[in-house]
């Protein structure tokens, strides 16, 4: 087995080179003083709570064993230099697999602090026992700790290469899974998505499309299983994408708007979660409208529906004007003006007057020549619905 590169906190340079009559006596102890130490581990240590037995118990009974074995061939060398590398291994790999447990790595320090000082307190009563010399006990103590300082440095760092890998695969596969969702993916493979990245699915899901430089801002407000997609087609420059869980409740969207006060997001509807990808078109069209501060597309539906088609619309505009095509430009303006508002007031002659800051006479003359060139297409519903979404 390979080994890892670790800077230890202290590094061993005491040499015991122990009566071969001690190291028997304490050989013959070993597997005794591992049960001692791991036993007032998981009782002082909360997270090892129940450890004792079980696969677990054995990985931390066997890392023990092997750690004062090499310990015990450590202290029976004359020379400072002796080879350390299976305990060392066995403790770096100890310290992924208690970052795969979920310990953090306080608590790995604290086991080690509480397994020394069980571990001296057997080893020194047998070494006594066995009529060793009062100065040996006493470098064999400061290579006990220095042996534990150097075990421990080598641990976290396999805790800590362990949280960055697996922190790093998860990030990855989270991020399969927002695009896996924005893209369209079968819902059997977005599942499988959310699955590989341990991600639980929501009720719902709401699309923000916001700043690249809010980004960390909003965070800090939302949900912590928000998703942040990267290389999405179609947003704005300089922007960014979210899709943030909810329960879908009535009081979810109220709660997300709040939490987003001063920010400029383009809030998406919420949607079921394997739909968010609806959420997020609509966001990046409102956003597209050049709205600002913090919008919610809700409040602009009509506005959304108006500019879907650019293309339609523009034709169907050009379509209601053409018999206004033959006016001197300046006449054709005016009347434009007054069809739009004539229509969106409900040919209310006074709102349209107000609207458009003339005399209410002229309103009336202008409507006249309205008739004039439409005929009875200004009462027909098919042509009101025309006009209004093409001067709306």
């Amino acid at each position: 087995m390979a080994t890892h590169p670790v800077r230890p906190t202290t590094q061993i340079q005491t040499v015991v080179g122990l009566d071969p009559v001690v190291t028997d006596a304490l050989r013959s102890h070993l597997a005794e003083i591992a049960d001692s130490a791991v036993l007032s581990i998981v009782e002082e240590v909360p997270s090892y709570a129940g450890a004792w037995s079980g696969r677990m118990g054995e990985v931390i009974r066997n890392a023990v064993q092997l750690a004062l074995g090499g310990f015990l061939t450590l202290a029976t060398r004359l020379d400072a230099e002796a080879p350390r590398a299976p305990a060392i291994e066995g403790a770096y790999q100890l310290g992924r697999g208690e970052a795969r447990q979920g310990r953090t790595v306080e608590a790995l320090l604290a086991a080690y602090r509480i397994g020394a000082r069980s571990s001296w307190h057997h080893m020194s009563d047998v070494a006594v026992e066995a009529g060793v010399a009062a100065g040996q006990l006493a470098r064999f103590a400061e290579l006990v700790f220095a042996y534990i300082d150097e075990l421990s440095a080598a641990s976290v760092a396999g805790h800590t290469d362990e949280l960055e890998s697996s922190g790093r695969v998860r990030q990855r596969n989270l991020e399969r899974l927002a695009r896996a969702l924005l893209t369209g993916a079968p819902a059997d493979a977005v599942n499988a998505a959310a699955e590989r990245a341990d991600w639980e699915p929501p009720g719902a899901l709401t699309a923000l499309v916001l700043p690249e430089s809010q980004v960390s801002h909003a965070l800090t407000a939302l949900d912590q299983t928000t998703l942040q997609p990267d290389d999405v087609p179609g947003l704005p420059e300089g922007h960014a994408s979210l899709l943030v869980p909810s329960t879908g409740s009535a009081t979810a969207r109220p709660t997300l708007l709040s939490a987003l006060r001063g920010t400029d997001a383009v809030v998406g509807p919420s949607t079921p979660w394997l739909e968010v990808g609806a959420s997020h078109r609509r966001a990046v069209r409102c956003a597209a409208l050049g709205l600002s501060g913090l919008v919610d597309t809700d409040d602009h539906l009509a506005a959304l529906v108006l500019g879907a088609d650019a293309d339609a619309r523009a034709d169907l505009r050009a379509r209601v004007l053409a018999p206004l095509a033959d006016l001197r430009p300046s006449t054709a303006e005016k009347l434009t003006d007054t069809l739009r508002s004539w229509l969106l007031n409900h040919g209310r002659r006074e709102a349209v007057a107000e609207e458009l800051f003339v005399h209410a006479q002229t309103v009336r003359y202008r409507v006249g020549q309205l008739r004039e060139v439409y005929g009875d297409r200004l009462e027909d519903p098919a042509f009101v619905l025309d006009a209004t979404l093409a001067l709306a």
